[in-house]
């Protein structure tokens, strides 16, 4: 599929976007990166995505895939001819994809509260972020990966979010070392591999990023 012509509509600090980056570079696939501006939305997003009207929205060949899980398991299914990012057991598959949707329907969520509240609604909101994550842990067990010896789709899912660590418990006042370890030795493992590494932005930058986004929306530290 060398004539492939592959974009991407995406955000450097976008979790989502992340996973589609990693993807296309485990597959080694050439693509176009095109940075959106939240606040001025492209006309190609808003055509390209009119439901959600979010990225990331991979175009392939004049065709448009939204939602990150789902581009990824597109990825994987059209570029087939490396290592899968699925396992071949229907019920691990199964297990990969609701613990994607369980990420999804959860932690970004989650995060939100501890970052806009105060209070009782705070601290109630960061025993339920280390609890998630905590989970997460419990999930991978001591496997090297959640493929076990295999980064695959859930590491896709997952590894993003190593790249907000800092933001997490720096708003939550915890440590992911302390709550779960196992969990920061996880992403230490998978930020080895090139198509991680350079797919995910510099913690403090994203720190900076998310400072600077409370601030546009009046909200004071």
């Amino acid at each position: 599929m060398a004539n492939d012509e592959v974009v991407l509509l995406d955000k450097w600090a976008s979790m989502y976007g992340m996973r589609v980056r990693i993807a296309l570079a485990e597959k080694g696939i050439k693509y176009e990166s095109k940075e959106e501006d939240f606040n001025n939305k492209s006309d190609l997003l808003l055509q390209s995505n009119p439901i959600h009207k979010k990225i990331p929205v991979l175009i392939h060949n004049g065709k448009f895939i939204s939602e990150s899980g789902i581009i990824v398991q597109y990825i994987d299914e059209v570029w087939n001819h490396e290592t899968p990012f699925l396992p071949k057991d229907p019920y691990e598959r199964a297990q990969a994809r609701f613990w994607v949707d369980y990420i999804d329907k959860k932690v970004f969520d989650t995060w939100m509260k501890v970052w806009l509240s105060k209070g009782e609604e705070y601290e109630e909101a960061k025993k339920e972020l280390i609890s998630i994550f905590k989970t997460l842990e419990e999930t991978l067990g001591d496997k090297t990966f959640y493929g076990g010896d295999t980064f695959g789709y859930l590491d896709i899912g997952l590894v993003p979010f190593y790249s907000w660590f800092y933001t997490f418990e720096t708003y939550g006042n915890f440590k992911f070392e302390v709550e779960t370890p196992k969990l920061v030795a996880w992403g230490k493992r998978c930020v080895e591999k090139e198509s991680v590494s350079k797919s995910l932005p510099d913690e403090n930058k994203i720190y900076e990023y998310v400072v600077a986004g409370k601030k546009a929306l009046g909200y004071d530290d």
